[in-house]
Parts: C-alpha cells; structure tokens; sequence
C-alpha cells in the first residue's frame, strides 16, 4: 500500500507505511513519522532528537464493515533550541484521544442520521466515545452563541419531567436559532444571559414572551428600550385555562344529568368550531353542554371573538375588537370575563404590539420546544443537562429526523 493511500483515505500525511496485518477482524497498519517532520511539540522546532518511542495504536474510518486501526510508534524527541524534552504532536489525531480526526468527522457525519448507540454499534466503539465525540462538538460550535446582531427574541419555559425539570429557553426569532438554554422558569434563570447580552451590545427591539410577571420584569429591567409582545398562542391557553375552571365550577353545581352531559366536554371546548369531528358527533355534545348553562356558553362564544384580534388587516381594527371585547366582558355579569377583560386591558400594548413586528410571536418557539419533546423522548432522557442544553442549541440544524 502506498504513503500517498494513508493521505487520501485517511488525511494521514508526513507518515511513512511500514505494513498491514489483520487481527481478530480488524485490519491494523502499521506507520511512522518521518524524520523530516519531526518537531518540538513546545516551540516547533525542527532541530530535535530522538529520545525513544511510545507504541499507540489509534481507531479511524473503518473500510467496509472491517475495523481499521493505525498503529504509530509516537517520538519522544529532545528540543536543541528550548531543552524541553517531549512526545511529538500526532498530526491525524487530537491530543488524549485514541481515535484520529477523520474517525471523529465520521462518527459525527453519522450522528445526524443516527442515534449515539447506533453509531457506537456501527463503529464498534463505546456510546460514551461518540457523546463525548458530539458533546465537544456543540459544546464548540454552540456554547456561546454571537448576540451582538439580535434584533428580536422569544422567551418560554418548558417542562422536560421530574429528572430535567423546567428549563427557560431563548431563541433568535430572525435566525431560528436557541442561544440560551437555561435550568428553572423564574427571573433568576437568564440573569448570566442578561449579562452576555449587554456585554454584546445588541440592540434589541422586540422580545415576545407570555403574560408571565417574571419575564415581564426581567424584560423590562435588562431590556428598557425594547418593545413587549405578548404572544396570542399564550392569551389563549391562559383564556382556555379559566374556561377549563368555568366548566369545573358548572359540572360540580350540576344535577345528575347535567355531570353527565358535561361529562368528557374540557377538550370540545378548548376547540375551535372548525375543528369538532363530524364522525364523533362533538358539535352535538358540545351545544347540549352549552345549553346547559349560559355562561358558560356565552365563555365559549367569547373565545372565537378574541381570536379575531389577531387576525385583522391592520392595528387599528384588532384596537378597536380588543377593546370592544374588554367593554363586553366587564357587561357580561360573569366572572371569570371579568378577571380577564381586567387581565386585557393591562396588557392592551403587548398584545397590539403584535402588529407592530409583522405579527410577532413565540410561535417558532413553539415549534422548537416540541422538537425538544422529541429530543427528549428518544434519548429516553438525559442524566448530563450540560449534553442536553448543548443538543437544544443545535436544533435548528437538523433538518430531518430527531436524534437523541
């Protein structure tokens, strides 16, 4: 086999084949450095040595399915010029590690379409080398990431279970990117991050976040210049929380027929009219529940008109619906409209403030955080967080499947 084969198969270059041989179905080659390019690993001096060499034997590519391992007696060389006396530098491999960078850029190459056990499987090596491999690969490319070029945000909380608990998640809503993965859901969560951003000097003009008081605080304290929004999918769920404990409140004052009529109807509900089933007979129920108490109809009916705020053509007309919903909501004598026409009219701006950004919202957010779910659910978990926030940093590169 030629020197020139090692450099082309393998990037192995300035190294000299000696032989092959094949052991217990691994093909092992045998290399030595030449003496030309033999350096100081402290000065890079080539006036050097030779003072003794250390046997490695170092994993890459395989060939096939067959296991290829480079056998390297590794120079222990005395520097003329600074005294130092050392190993050499191995050019194809990093420092400690018994796999060459080629084996590294493959096991990663793989890790995109696999999961870390398949590909410790398919290499024939332990699944702590690959996460390790993987981990100090985001931990390069994501660890960090640039904000001086952030212009709008978003800001949610995602629950992971018991082991992972809340975590706060921060995305670059103009690169799809997660630039801060932080352990719990109150203020203190993003204090290091508040510290990076103003250090980064970015000029931030819009962070869109839930009606969380938390986040309201901590957004207005480090970020005094940039504009609210308070994001329709969360008014919404907050909307649908309050009609969830209306119902509760009927069914309980109910006779026996009404429980049983109200009886499955949390989720109808908390649908929009389109989306009832035909096959199961939902629009049915759902009016039979409606009729059964007015209140709880006239909460129902309210919600389609507060999504109708955000879907006008321009500020002024989602001003004009908002506002008329806040006036009916205090009329309505029900109250539960009442507490959250109260909870409107505070945050009248953030929510018309979503006109003001091209419709603005943590949608993308949304998105991220379901892919986190996944994430999640097919690494069957994650014991090292640090591993975990590195892997969200880096979803917005994955364009096919999830791996874990």
């Amino acid at each position: 086999m030629s020197t020139s084969l090692l450099y082309h198969t393998w990037g192995i270059r300035g190294y000299d084949y000696i032989h092959a041989r094949y052991e217990k179905g691994c093909t092992i080659f045998r290399v030595e450095q030449k003496e030309s390019s033999l350096r100081s690993s402290c000065c890079g001096s080539r006036n050097v040595k030779k003072r003794g060499a250390t046997e490695r034997t170092f994993k890459t590519t395989p060939v096939g399915n067959r296991p290829v391992l480079i056998e390297l007696p590794v120079q222990r060389v005395e520097c003329l010029k600074c005294g130092a006396v050392r190993r050499v530098n191995v050019q194809f491999a990093k420092q400690r590690r018994s796999y060459t960078k080629g084996f590294e850029r493959y096991a990663l190459d793989l890790s995109r379409h696999m999961t870390i056990q398949d590909v410790a499987h398919h290499l024939n090596v332990s699944w702590d080398t690959i996460k390790d491999i993987q981990k100090r690969y985001l931990h390069r490319r994501f660890n960090k990431p640039k904000l001086g070029k952030l212009k709008r945000m978003a800001i949610d909380e995602i629950y992971l279970g018991s082991r992972s608990g809340y975590l706060t998640v921060v995305m670059d809503l103009g690169s799809g990117a997660v630039i801060e993965v932080a352990e719990g859901k109150n203020a203190a969560a993003l204090d290091p991050f508040w510290k990076r951003l103003k250090h980064s000097r970015a000029q931030v003009e819009a962070v869109a976040t839930d009606m969380g008081p938390a986040y309201i605080k901590a957004v207005r304290e480090n970020l005094p210049e940039a504009t609210l929004v308070f994001d329709h999918f969360h008014v919404i769920k907050l909307y649908n929380e309050k009609l969830t404990k209306l119902r509760r409140a009927v069914a309980t004052e109910a006779d026996a027929l009404g429980k049983k009529v109200l009886k499955g109807t949390r989720w109808l509900l908390m649908k929009t009219p389109g989306n009832l089933l035909v096959e199961k007979d939902e629009h049915t129920r759902l009016q039979e529940a409606l009729r059964l108490n007015q209140p709880l109809a006239t909460a129902y009916y309210m919600k389609d008109d507060l999504r109708r705020v955000w879907q006008q053509d321009d500020k002024e007309a989602a001003a004009f619906l908002l506002d008329d919903w806040i006036k009916r909501a205090a009329v309505s004598g029900i109250q539960m409209l009442i507490q959250f026409g109260k909870t409107l009219a505070a945050y009248r701006s953030g929510i018309l403030a979503y006109y003001d950004f091209d419709g603005l919202s943590t949608g993308p957010l949304e998105g991220t955080n379901n892919k986190i779910k996944t994430l999640q659910k097919m690494a069957y978990g994650f014991r090292d967080k640090e591993f975990l926030k590195l892997k969200i940093k880096g979803l917005h590169e994955t364009k096919y499947a999830l791996v874990g």
